[in-house]
C-alpha cells in the first residue's frame, strides 16, 4: 500500500528515526518528512532511512524540513519532540517542559498542515494530547495519543514470557493513563482465544499486570541514559497505517472523552476505531467494579497533570 500520502515526523531522535524507518520499509506512504531542531541530525537520519528504504526496494521518499513552511500538507503528523525520560524521573516530571515544547511545535506546524491527523508520542502522554488539543482548538478526533498499543504489546510480552509453549496469538488489552496508573485488562486478554485463567494463577496474572505497568521504567533503568524506542515506534506505525488505509482497526489510544466511561473533558487511553478522520468511535467495554476503581484512579492522576497545565498556560 503505497498511496499518495505524506507522513510528517517531528523529532528525529530514537523514536522518530525508528518510526521513519519502519514506515519507509513498510512502503505504506509516498513521502516521509522529518523535522528536528538539530539540522545535522535530521539530515543524517533522512539520508540513512532513505538509503535503507532503497535497500528494501521501497518507493517511499524520505526527506527533511528545515522550516515549518517546508513541513507541509501532511496527512498524518507524528510528534515525538520533548526531553527524554531519565532514570529516577517519572513521566510527571516531564510535564511543564514538554507542555511548552508541545505548544510551540504544534502551533508552528498546524497552519501548514490543515487537514492532518496528529499522533502524539511525547510524554507525559495523556497530558500532551490535552495540551495539543488546547493549543490548537482542533476537533478531538484529529489528535490521538500513542500509548495503549505500546502498553498492550508490553503486556503481551509478559504473558508470552510465562508460557511454556509458543502461542499462535496473544491478545492483551490495557486502558487508562500511560503511566503507573494504567489499567491492564486481564479479562479482555487471551492466549489462542482462551482466557488467561486457563494458563495462569491469579498471582501470575497479577505479576503480569505489575510488570506491564513498570515495562517502560524497566527499560529506562537498564539503558540508564534513554528510554524505549523500538516498541513505541512500531506501535505508532500501526496507528499511522490504520489512518492512512482507513482500515477501521480498533486500538487503545489516548483521546479526549466526552461522556464515555462516565468522564468528560479529560484525555485517557480507551479502545478507539481508527480511520482516515482520526479516531472515529470510542469503544466502551464493560468494566468490572475493580477495573472501574482503577480507571477512576488513573483519571484522577491525569486530572492532576491537566490542572497543572491549565494553571500554567
Amino acid at each position: 500500500m503505497n498511496t499518495n500520502k505524506k507522513v510528517g515526523i517531528i523529532g528525529a531522535g530514537n523514536v522518530g528515526a525508528t518510526l521513519a524507518s519502519v514506515l519507509a520499509n513498510k512502503n505504506i506512504c509516498s513521502q516521509i518528512v522529518l523535522k528536528d531542531l538539530r539540522a545535522n541530525v535530521v539530515e543524517a537520519m533522512a539520508l540513512d532511512v532513505s538509503q535503507a528504504a532503497r535497500a528494501a526496494k521501497s518507493s517511499t521518499k524520505v526527506t527533511f524540513a528545515q522550516t515549518a513552511q517546508e513541513f507541509n500538507n501532511c496527512d498524518v503528523v507524528v510528534i515525538t519532540a520533548g526531553i527524554p525520560r531519565k532514570p529516577g524521573m517519572s513521566r510527571d516530571d516531564l510535564l511543564l517542559t514538554n507542555a511548552k515544547i508541545m505548544t510551540s511545535v504544534i502551533n508552528e506546524i498546524a497552519p501548514f498542515n490543515k487537514n492532518a491527523i496528529y499522533i502524539i508520542v511525547s510524554n507525559p502522554l495523556d497530558a500532551m494530547v490535552y495540551t495539543a488539543l488546547k493549543a490548537t482548538g482542533l476537533s478531538k478526533n484529529r489528535i490521538v495519543g500513542m500509548a495503549g498499543v505500546l502498553d498492550s504489546s508490553r503486556m503481551a510480552h509478559f504473558i508470552e514470557e510465562k508460557l511454556t509453549f509458543t502461542p499462535s496469538e496473544i491478545k492483551a488489552a490495557v486502558m487508562g493513563g500511560h503511566g503507573d496508573e494504567m489499567v491492564p485488562l486481564a479479562n479482555y486478554s487471551s492466549v489462542d482465544g482462551k482466557d488467561l485463567k486457563e494458563f495462569f494463577s491469579s498471582e501470575e496474572i497479577e505479576d503480569i499486570i505489575v510488570k506491564t505497568r513498570n515495562g517502560g521504567a524497566q527499560i529506562v533503568k537498564l539503558l540508564e541514559t534513554g528510554s524505549a524506542y523500538y516498541a513505541p515506534a512500531y506501535s505508532t506505525a500501526l496507528m499511522v497505517e490504520a489512518i492512512l488505509s482507513d482500515s477501521k482497526e480498533t486500538y487503545p489510544c489516548a483521546v479526549m472523552l466526552n461522556g464515555e466511561y462516565g468522564y468528560e473533558n479529560i484525555v485517557a487511553g480507551v479502545p478507539v476505531t481508527l480511520g482516515k478522520d482520526g479516531f472515529e468511535k470510542i469503544v466502551e467495554l464493560e468494566l468490572n467494579e475493580e477495573q472501574k476503581v482503577q480507571f477512576a484512579k488513573s483519571i484522577a492522576s491525569i486530572k492532576e497533570l491537566v490542572n497543572t497545565i491549565d494553571n500554567n498556560f
